[in-house]
């Protein structure tokens, strides 16, 4: 008999925090951070790092700051720092009272800065950016010293000091690291430490126009903050050297770092610069574009924090990069709300339905199972009448094979009401498309059964005309055409992969009425369609507006696209 009562093995992170426990490194202390920069929105990404710092940290008893690496005044603001809190609280966790910013410790880390000066392990550097590259070398050839490396101590010290006093143009100094210029890692090869920014900080203003370089501020700023386990995405693995010797180089308390594959999905972009470029270049309509994998714009589409936390723990953490296929979070969502969303019928491309022998002047109330998954749900009323919606796919004057839905002479079951019959089907004398239905019902099969024994080999959805609540739907589809978006033709970007029909909005969808009083961000499986959910921002009581989240697997429509439509 297999043994289920043991937990399930620890991911590579989280089995070093395990050890550093029992071994009584860092006294058992466990302290994480998550630190983002304020220079954009997060994505789904940022959610796994934000899972699994807040989640070590809560699983080992420890603690998870928030820190802001805000290095770079020039690409930061104050609406990125309030976005990031938000998707963080919105995801789950909280940072209590430990919120931080890299800006904080400026003076300190300028102060360790003149430190490096003093023992002879970094200079003021007069290298434009183009030279350093130069001077840097290649993977296979070291690099040339700057004719400044072994300037004065004194010099150094009084230079920079000219640079935070403001006394220099942007780019005329620069302060460096004095490492190995022949390193096989050429972020060792003396790293710039400081650069001159004559930018205004969000939080700072004025006060500095010199500004620390991330991976000189980031290591120092765990050791301020007495974090025990620094956790990073694969890129920073090349960079811990530098982390480790900054840290070794001042002798003050040292943090591990920890590297771990990012995140990759199909047919999405994961760079916030990239990201950034489609906002202002108005290839998506913000930040919280439903089709793009911010935390924001997966919250307007209709995700669930819950289902975004199941994603991030069935994908794991490892240290090898690889692609996760889309479907992997589109199922993840499907069995959210599956369990919690409330059912409801809605009809996208409507057609009308007569129901010639139904009374004119009957409204019946139909009984409804708001979600079969969770009886607690209870049931709903859906008004039935002579005049009916349903879509236009789920009818075939010419019905191929494997077809069971409603045709000329056939019959099928109205979710919830009758069995009908299509008698006749009217059609558009200008356009020769049909426009009605001439159907029959059956009085006897009220809820859809059939008291004589026939088999009804389908059931569709319905509204009822009369009643039918008008919408706005939004279906979404890939932002890109490609499972990997920067698959691109030499001399082009990812753009070209752009899809065109990334957004289809159908403007006159007929809703049942309870769905009147939908309230923004309230979601909902729409039944045979999939799930929606009330855009947050555009939908409003008489004027509605829904996001497609995800659809439902539809068999027939596999059938179609197999065969082409035939």
């Amino acid at each position: 008999m297999t043994d289920t009562s043991s937990p399930p093995p620890l991911d590579f992170v989280r089995a070093i925090v395990a050890e550093d426990c029992k071994t009584g490194k860092y006294g058992g202390k466990v302290m994480t951070r998550f630190p983002p920069e304020p220079n954009g929105y997060l994505h789904i990404g940022h959610a796994k790092s934000i899972c699994l710092n807040f989640g070590i940290a809560n699983g080992f008893g420890g603690k998870c700051n928030l820190r802001f690496d805000d290095t770079n005044p020039t690409k930061e603001d104050v609406e990125y720092v309030e976005s990031i809190k938000e998707d963080i609280r919105w995801l789950g966790f909280s940072w209590e009272d430990r919120e931080f910013y890299a800006s904080d410790y400026f003076e300190q880390l300028y102060q360790w800065a003149e430190q490096l000066i003093r023992d002879g392990l970094a200079y003021v550097c007069s290298l434009n950016g183009d030279q350093i590259r130069a001077y840097r070398g290649t993977l296979t050839e070291p690099g040339k010293p700057s004719p400044d490396r072994n300037r004065p101590v004194e010099e150094s010290i009084d230079l920079f000091r000219g640079m935070r006093a403001g006394e220099f143009p942007d780019g005329k100094y620069t302060l460096r690291a004095k490492i190995d210029m022949a390193s096989p890692n050429v972020n060792m090869r003396d790293p710039v430490l400081y650069r001159i920014l004559h930018a205004e900080h969000h939080r700072t203003g004025k006060k500095w126009c010199i500004y620390p370089m991330y991976d000189y501020a980031h290591g120092q700023s765990d050791s301020i903050e007495g974090v025990t386990h620094s956790i990073c995405t694969l890129e920073f693995e090349n960079h811990r050297p530098l982390y480790d010797w900054c840290l070794d180089a001042l002798q003050i308390y040292h943090p591990q770092q920890i590297e771990f594959a990012r995140l990759n999905l199909t047919y999405l972009l994961m760079s916030k610069r990239k990201l950034l470029q489609l906002v202002e270049g108005n290839f998506v309509g913000g930040w919280d574009d439903p089709r793009i994998p911010t935390i924001s714009g997966l919250r307007r589409r209709g995700y669930t924090p819950e289902s975004i936390r199941m994603f991030c723990e069935r994908i794991g953490v490892t240290k090898y990069n690889s692609l996760t296929e889309i479907n992997v979070l589109e199922n993840c969502i499907r069995e959210d709300l599956n369990r919690r969303a409330p059912r409801a019928m809605a009809v996208l491309n409507p057609l009308r339905i007569v129901l010639e022998n139904y009374p004119e002047d009957l409204v019946e109330e139909m009984e409804a199972v708001n979600n079969p998954e969770d009886p607690s749900a209870g049931t709903r009323t859906v008004p039935f009448s002579r005049v009916l919606y349903i879509e236009q796919d789920d009818f075939r004057e010419n019905p191929p094979k494997e077809f069971f839905r409603l045709a000329p002479g056939r019959e099928v079951r109205l979710r919830y009401g009758y069995v009908i019959k299509c008698v006749s089907a009217v059609k558009d004398p200008q356009t020769g498309l049909i426009a009605e239905l001439r159907c029959t019902y059956d009085p006897a099969t009220r809820g859809g059964n059939t008291p004589d024994g026939r088999k009804i080999k389908s059931t569709i959805h319905w509204v009822s005309a009369p009643h039918a609540v008008d919408a706005e739907i939004r279906l979404y589809e890939h932002l890109f055409t490609k499972e990997s978006p920067e698959d691109v033709p030499e001399g082009t970007d990812y753009k070209v992969n752009l899809n065109p029909n990334s957004l289809t909005i159908v403007k006159s969808a007929k809703l049942e009425p309870s769905l009147a009083a939908a309230q923004p961000g309230s979601r909902y499986q729409f039944e045979r369609l999939g799930y929606f959910c009330a855009d947050s921002k555009d939908s409003r009581p008489g004027a509605l507006v829904f996001n497609r989240t995800v659809s439902l697997r539809d068999t027939w429509a596999k059938i179609e696209k197999k065969t082409g439509g035939k």
